[in-house]
Order: structure tokens, then sequence, then C-alpha cells
């Protein structure tokens, strides 16, 4: 007989399972439920942007690339970094093309921190970080941020978290699972306090392009001194509906991204050549496609906002991702107890707060990457199910 708990790594027996894809696959064995749970638009990739990824077959184009990417995609990518955010980054040295956002912040983790090593999280967070950390031999150091705050990080909180052993922080805003964003002025004051020490931010910002307040996104490597210590995680999954082409990319200075993409070479080789193709198409044409789906979302975020709170349920206003975080403590369940209940009682599946952290306990994570009708179904079911929970009482 074969021990298999003597032959798997002690790190990844430690990891957790997604607390996200549980409560998705209960939903898919149920026909008439409703998940509200994963966070994936409904809107197909643009027809363009598919078309470039057919021809691009048609023609043959089906060998590996350069392990950085397509030199067309990473000039791409690097003008559009210059369009938005005026910073400069060298499309050969400094820009990796990767299998979605997900592998860059693997290998950045992998590429950066030693067994023992502190990474400092803000939570609630997006579950990857957590056991990333954990399979590099890092120690993950939780930095809970509270609804009072908005869900931002504060530049206290930073500092009392630091220690001789921190390597790095992560940045993870436009925020999933609360949709807090961070502005420029919250920002500096983070880059204020890391600036004279020898910490190393990755700043993932999957979601720069959804944002709905007046101020732009401000991308972290923007300010003054914090290039040269910071590596910016992007993709196309969220801005242009792409996330079953599975391509990323990650950007920062040569001297560190040469050894992350060691990482990505022996363990990829290259980000899909189709997925590639599709990618340099939808910087090109995308942008309009973009913003009609970010009006969409919009119109959700604000039908889903008035919907929660006239059902009882506190709810601060996210500005970016599409994401609702509301607080059910009112009904005096966890939120696991919440969730399960409701996808049993209602078939309405949404993620528990405790998935994204401790910190995360007391709320529910929505998507609204949902249409309108779907939402209308599922606020209605929900509200059904918080009047048995009053009647309950």
């Amino acid at each position: 007989m074969v021990n298999y708990e003597q032959i798997l790594s002690a790190r990844v027996k430690e990891v957790q399972p997604s607390g996200i894809r549980r409560f998705f696959e209960l939903a898919a064995k149920m026909p008439h439920a409703i998940s509200l749970g994963v966070g994936e638009p409904d809107f197909e990739t643009p027809w363009q942007i598919r078309r470039a990824g057919i021809r691009s077959l048609e023609k043959g184009q089906t060998f590996y690339t350069s392990n950085w990417g397509l030199a067309e995609l990473r000039n791409q990518i690097a003008a559009l970094v210059r369009r938005k955010y005026r910073l400069c980054y060298d499309a050969d040295k400094e820009i990796l093309v990767t299998v979605g956002g997900s592998e860059a912040i693997d290998n950045t983790i992998r590429a950066i921190v030693n067994v023992g090593d502190e990474v400092l999280i803000p939570e609630p967070s997006f579950v990857c970080y957590k056991p990333l950390t954990q399979m590099a031999g890092g120690v993950p150091v939780p930095l809970p941020t509270r609804a009072e705050d908005q869900f931002k990080l504060t530049a206290d909180s930073l500092r009392a978290a630091i220690t001789p052993r921190t390597k790095l922080l992560i940045l993870p805003y436009p925020n999933n699972p609360t949709g807090a964003i961070m502005t420029r002025d919250e920002l500096q004051a983070i880059a204020t306090v890391i600036k004279d020490t020898n910490i190393i931010v990755l700043s993932d910002e999957i979601y720069n392009s959804l944002t709905y307040g007046p101020d732009r996104h401000v991308c972290f490597a923007e300010l003054d001194g914090m290039k040269e210590r910071t590596i910016v995680v992007d993709g196309f999954s969220k801005s242009y509906a792409m996330t079953g082409w599975r391509l990323g990319w990650a950007m920062g200075p040569k001297e560190l991204m040469r050894h992350i993409c060691k990482i990505h070479q022996f363990g990829i080789m290259s980000a899909p050549t189709t997925a590639q193709f599709a990618g340099i198409e939808a910087i090109r044409t995308g942008e309009d496609d973009i913003e009609r789906m970010r009006e969409q979302y919009d119109l959700r975020r604000r039908y889903l906002l008035g919907e929660l709170r006239s059902m009882g349920l506190e709810c601060f206003e996210p500005q970016g991702a599409f994401y609702m975080f509301p607080s059910i403590e009112s009904t005096g369940l966890s939120s696991d107890e919440f969730c399960e209940r409701l996808l049993h009682e209602q078939e309405v599946a949404v993620i528990p707060g405790s998935a994204f952290g401790e910190s995360g306990e007391g709320h529910v994570r929505i998507s609204y990457s949902y249409s309108m009708n779907h939402l209308r179904e599922a606020c209605h079911r929900m509200r059904k199910f918080l009047q048995t929970l009053q009647a309950e009482k």
C-alpha cells in the first residue's frame, strides 16, 4: 500500500481548497440554481478579438513564442501603459506575458520569497495570495481591513505589521472581494511607509479598468520611487472578457523580471500563442468594448446596492471590480451558514466572506458580473430567504 500522506508535500497539505469553487460546484449540481459566485464577465469576448485568434489558427501560427511573449504584444502592452499611466517599461526586459494574472502572481512570489520570509496581505482579498505564499515557504501575514475604512489598507496598519522578515507587500486594488479602491493620496501614504525599506510590492491591478467613481485608477508604480520596487500584475480576463484565453502579464524592474521569467520559462515555456494574437487585437481595438461593459457593470452595481440595502443588509458602496460585500451579521448566521442555507433553501449561490480571510467573516461576496435578469431573480430569492430568517427570530 502506498502511504500518500508521507509522499505529499507538507506545504501542499497545509493549503486549503478554494472556498469559492466549493459553492460554485454545489450550485452546478442544482439545475435551477442561480450562481452569483464566480468573478467572470458574462459578456462574450468581443468579436474582433475572437476573430484575431481564429485568423492566427488559420495562418498556422501555432508554435511556441519567446518565453517573454510575442514582441508585438509586449510592445502593445508597453504602449498601453504609457498612455494610461505615463510609465515607460522596456518591452524586451521588463514585460513578461503569462498564463493569466494568476501565473504572474505565483511566479513573482516564488521569485522573491525565501523560506520564512513574511508576505503582508491585506484582507479580505483574493484567495490565491495566502496559499501561493505558503507553497513558496513564506509566512502570510494578514492585514485586516474594515468596512468602516471602506476596506482600504491604512498606513498605520502597514507600519505596525512590518518586521525585519518582511519581504513582500501585496496590494490588491481594486479589490476582490470588497470592490474597494485606493486613491492617489491613500496609495502615497503606503508608499511613504515603505520608501526607506527593502520591501517589494506586488500590485495586483487586474481590475484597473473597472472603476466607477470620478477618479481614474492609479497604478502604484506611478508614485515617486515606487517603480523600482513594484511588480505590477495585469491581464485581459476582466477588462476584455477573456477569462478562458488565460492571458496576463507582469511588469517591473529588469533585475527582478529576468528571474521571474526563469520560473515561467521552466514551468510554462510561453503563454498560448493564439491568445497572444487575440491580446494584440484587444489592446489595439478594445477600448470601446471595455467602456461598454463597464457601463453595464455600473448599472448592475447601482441596482444591486439598492436592493441589498432595501433588504436591510448593510453594504458600503464599492467603487471598483464587480463585487458587493454586504454584512450579514444582522442575521445572526456565520457567513458559511448564511451561504449554505441560501443555496439549499432558495438556490442562490454567493461566497462566504471567510473564504477571503478571517476579517471577511460576517460578510458575503456577491458578483454582479451577471445579467440584470439574473440579478433580479437572485435578489427576489434572497429577499424571501431573509424574510424566512426574520420569521424564525
